[in-house]
Parts: C-alpha cells; structure tokens; sequence
C-alpha cells in the first residue's frame, strides 16, 4: 500500500510559477510509475505529465508541454511538477498518482491516489 501526499499549491498570478511536490511512503516508491492529474469543477479528472520508475521518460498532455516538467527523487520518494507560464485555465486540483503496471496517461490505470492539492491562477 502507498500513501501519497501532495503539496506545494497555492495562488498565484498568471505567468508565474508553482511547484508541486508529491511524497510516497509505505511501498518500494521505485517500483511505481507516477502520475500528476488535474481537476477543474464540473470537468473530469485529466492527465498532466507521467514519469517512469527510472525517470528517464516522460510524457505531457499538449496542454501542458513545454511549460510543465516532472521529475522524481527516489532517494527522497517524491515526485516533483514545476509549473512555469502558469495560465488562468491551469486551475485545478492537482492529483498524484502510482501504479505498478505500465506508464499510462488513463486515470482507471493508477491504483494509488493523493488528496490532492489546489492550484487557483489568477489573471
């Protein structure tokens, strides 16, 4: 069983920049794939970015490439999302996310969830 517990969101104004930090403990946080989610009211739940066990691939929505770059310490158990050029249809609550199976951008394909974290950009 992994607990994940995100942190690092805030109010920020548009242009600026966040970053979000996603702790893991209770499982072996090297042997999981990681996601970072997000959740606008009345949308559902949407991909964000994902990054292998090892680090070494990732993958963006479009809507988000080039300004958001997820990372990982397996040494410290967290997974990182910096969040530059931030837009006022960036917010959202932020989710991250583990499984044990492949690297996928589909909400149903991660078993282990955070509580999530609140980004609100103003404009």
């Amino acid at each position: 069983q992994v607990q994940l517990v995100e942190s690092g969101g805030g109010l920020v104004q548009a242009g600026g920049s966040l970053r979000l930090s996603c702790a893991a403990s209770g499982g072996t946080f090297a042997g999981y794939n990681m996601g970072w989610f997000r959740q606008a009211p009345g949308t559902e739940r949407e991909f964000v970015a994902r990054i292998s066990r090892g680090g070494t691939i990732t993958n963006y929505a479009d809507s988000v490439k080039g300004r958001f770059t997820i990372s990982r310490d397996n040494v410290k158990h967290t997974v990182y999302l910096q969040m530059n050029s931030l837009k006022p249809e960036d917010t959202a609550v932020y989710y991250c996310a583990a499984t044990a199976g492949v690297g996928s951008r589909e909400v149903r394909d991660y078993m282990y969830w955070g509580q999530g974290t609140q980004v609100t950009v103003s404009s």
